[in-house]
């Protein structure tokens, strides 16, 4: 039985309060009936998420959690006590708490906070911490290479860019001078290894790189422009801040995404921007 964790379980008896489900060995943990199914029965299995109650009784559920042990995730912060504060990771009736030992920087009601997830060695509870750097390392071997399509979650802001973790497990940076669109603390997208220096350092671009960036800029630009009317007002003249503010896109990949476009006759430039030719 692991805690924090998404596993199969199977139904070992069924009770008034719901099923008990076990892991083979002897430890069973209770699904309740609202997460029950009439057809369930004595030997099926079950996928569920593992956790302490408000009652600090060990309980299952079958809703997907927003986090779960070792991972790294920005959750709303739903309120604060002496104690601490409680996180909102996606469980109905339980929040995942933060005390304030493991508390950095501003945790304000109603705002996210990045933490990351660990099961407490004493008690077996989930807790939160916003003191992820021992948590996350940058050390042989790593598991990404360059080229790697990446999990980001944004976790500080520096004034030369935002440093990220990626896949819940490495170090990375994202330069501001490299940012085609707005990103913030908390946001979660996908990113891609551009460089991996001696010493492990990890940059990471929100743009695909070489031959599969532009296959992607291509089908971007085409929506936009089936969603702005088959016209969009930049072209290969345009200023590359009016382009990165229009297309999420740097001039350069702009460029090559147009050129594509260009030479397939799908389009053409205007004066004022570019439209799409419909055959």
């Amino acid at each position: 039985m692991r805690t924090g964790e998404i596993q199969r379980l199977a139904v070992s008896r069924i009770s008034d309060f719901g099923l008990y489900l076990t892991d083979g060995e002897g430890v069973e943990v209770l699904l309740p009936n609202r997460f029950t199914r009439l057809d369930m029965k004595v030997g099926d299995e079950v996928e569920v998420f593992v956790y302490h109650d408000s009652e600090d009784r060990l309980v299952a559920s079958t809703e997907t959690p927003l986090i779960k042990a070792g991972e790294v995730a920005a959750l709303r912060v739903v309120d604060k006590s002496i104690h601490g504060a409680f996180l909102d990771w996606g469980l109905s009736g339980k929040h995942l708490f933060l005390p304030n030992r493991n508390q950095q920087g501003a945790v304000i009601a109603g705002q996210k906070s990045v933490v990351y997830m660990y099961i407490d060695e004493r008690t077996g509870r989930c807790v939160a911490t916003n003191k992820i750097k021992p948590f996350i390392y940058n050390e042989h071997p790593l598991t990404v290479e360059v080229g790697d399509e990446v999990d980001v979650l944004v976790a500080f802001e520096t004034p030369i860019g935002y440093r990220v973790v990626l896949d819940n497990r490495h170090w990375g940076m994202i330069y501001k001078n490299q940012l085609f669109r707005p990103i913030a603390v908390g946001d979660r997208c996908r990113g891609w290894v551009r460089k991996i220096t001696e010493d492990l350092r990890i940059d990471v671009s929100l743009q695909q790189q070489g031959l599969a960036e532009v296959e992607t800029s291509v089908a971007k630009l085409e929506k936009m422009l089936e969603e702005h009317g088959g016209v969009l007002a930049v072209n290969d003249h345009s200023d590359p801040k009016d382009v990165a503010r229009l297309t999420s896109m740097s001039k350069k990949v702009f460029k090559r995404a147009l050129g594509m476009l260009l030479k397939q006759g799908k389009v053409r430039q205007t004066e004022h921007g570019i439209e799409r030719i419909n055959r």
